[in-house]
């Protein structure tokens, strides 16, 4: 995916429709010139309504829509007949679209599922016609009810990636390269800081045909949370994923520092993230030996780790065994 296509962020200015006002009409035919009420009611007006569809990954489609308006709904006639309601909008989104209020940014919806669909501004209820006011005490009444009024404002649109496992490394840590030897995905490759500029998807397969989806989020910095580098603006990626890939390149001058402080990151940003599942991949491994490497597992404790190569493909099919049963248990 292109870099500029990718857009996980939009502001629209929403309106529903108004609904139709009841109608007040009398019947008035030849041989009946006073006949009783039979005014019909007023049309509902259009919603704006969001429909998850798991073909879209990106708000590309909606970047330069800033505003939209649904249909008004049709006044009522007589003989009962009800006004037509107005043209709701529909708008397909990827699954994993969040929606805020566009002032206060309070949760207002979520979309996750295929076909999912969610009214985010609802139509204005149309008015009652006179028929429904008639009684035994008046049996001509000349007034019907006007419509609902429409809802209107602006709501964020926020695309948090749906991926199974996301990695999490500071830049040139060589989760972009992993992605491309486990995946078909092609991400941008070199040896500087912030090569990956947005995050890649990619799905890895896995024995007798299983597979999980692996997301390279871009490199995380120390400060992310406050929105250094690239962090704040894809750090919100991570949080719909099941578990946490960390990676720390083998030529580290401290894994367990280095470790942490990606921990932190994440942490400040928002505790709950915490609570996934983790796992700590030493990559570019195929520098170390034996010797190398159990110094750098004493270093590390307890923290489940393990030493791969995407180059060599050391220990690859081993880690793709673990991923699989960390998110199958």
């Amino acid at each position: 995916m292109a870099e500029t296509n990718f857009v996980d962020y939009v502001k629209i200015f929403f309106k529903s429709g108004n609904g139709g006002p009841g109608s007040a009409h009398l019947r008035r035919e030849k041989f009946e010139p006073k006949g009783g009420p039979d005014g019909g009611d007023g049309g509902r007006g259009g919603h704006i309504i969001l429909r998850g569809n798991a073909q879209l990954w990106t708000l590309l489609h909606l970047k330069y829509r800033k505003h939209i308006f649904a249909g008004h709904g049709e006044s009522g006639g007589r003989q009962c007949s009800s006004g037509a309601d107005g043209e709701d909008i529909i708008l397909e989104v990827p699954l994993g679209t969040v929606v805020k209020h566009g002032e206060t940014e309070e949760f207002v919806c979520e979309i996750t599922r295929e076909g999912e669909e969610q009214i985010i501004m609802r139509g204005g209820r149309g008015g009652l016609g006179n028929t429904h006011f008639k009684s035994a005490t008046n049996q001509t009444p000349r007034y019907a009810q006007p419509g609902e009024e429409l809802e209107e404002g602006w709501r964020i649109l926020e695309l948090k990636i749906l991926a199974d496992v996301g990695l999490v490394g500071f830049p040139s840590s060589g989760k972009s390269t992993l992605l491309s030897v486990v995946s078909a995905a092609k991400p941008k490759i070199a040896d500087y800081p912030f090569t990956t500029l947005v995050p890649n998807l990619g799905i890895v397969g896995h024995r007798e045909q299983q597979s999980f989806v692996m997301a390279d989020i871009p490199g995380i910095i120390e400060g992310a949370h406050e929105g250094r580098g690239l962090g704040l603006r894809f750090l919100r990626h991570i949080e719909r994923n099941a578990m946490l890939l960390f990676m720390v390149p083998a030529d580290s001058n401290d894994h367990l520092k280095e470790y942490n402080i990606l921990l932190n990151e994440l942490e400040q940003y928002n505790p709950e993230l915490l609570d996934k599942e983790r796992l700590l991949a030493i990559s570019k491994s195929d520098m170390l030996d034996q010797e190398l490497m159990a110094e750098i597992s004493t270093g590390l404790g307890k923290i489940p780790h393990i030493f791969i190569s995407s180059v060599t493909g050391l220990n690859i099919q081993k880690l793709k065994d673990t991923i699989w049963q960390i998110l199958n248990r």
